[in-house]
């Protein structure tokens, strides 16, 4: 089957999103999407063919897409993609795989990485309040991606990351920008 534009995917479509812990160079992202795209033409499970896209979002996050209602993806299948994309973190230079990280925006254009420790602790300095965004990587279907991806802390599950780092019962102290 084609790959189809990401925006062509169903609602209800698995999805997987990858964050990249460092910048990538123009470049390193158009070697990473060609070889993202000439796997994803090919990508099969139990031999038959899966309908999926791919999205490159804010220079930072991959995210990959089935349309399970033909064939969806097998945990096989799965592996398969985790492993070419494990390939190309050494070509990249970056991680793109693995949790406890925590995605959030610094002003405008800057997006920012930490582990989950790290980010409860710059709630705990005042460095990032409710109003800061942060992004959901654990989204699992297009539908919820489209709707949530980039949220206001205060407003999304990684709130309760934060909650150790504020005393009880207090709100977490608010940092000015």
């Amino acid at each position: 089957m084609p790959r189809i534009p990401f925006d062509e995917l169903p609602d209800d479509a698995r999805i997987w999103v990858f964050g990249s812990s460092d910048s990538i160079s123009t470049d390193a992202q158009k070697e990473m999407l060609s070889a993202v795209d000439a796997w994803l033409d090919d990508w099969k499970a139990h031999g038959d063919p899966l309908v999926c896209a791919r999205e490159w979002r804010d220079g930072r996050f991959l995210v990959v897409g089935v349309d399970q209602r033909t064939a969806g993806a097998s945990g096989c299948s799965i592996d398969a993609l985790f492993h070419v994309l494990k390939g190309l973190e050494t070509t990249l230079g970056t991680t793109l795989l693995g949790g406890d990280r925590v995605f959030y925006r610094a002003g405008v254009e800057s997006i920012l990485v930490a582990d989950r420790g790290s980010f409860a602790a710059l709630a705990g300095e005042g460095l990032i309040d409710d109003a800061t965004p942060v992004f959901d990587t654990s989204l699992t279907d297009a539908g919820s991606y489209r709707r949530g991806f980039e949220v206001a802390l205060g407003s999304s599950w990684h709130r309760e990351l934060i909650s150790q780092a504020t005393a009880p019962g207090s709100p977490p102290r608010t940092h000015h920008r």
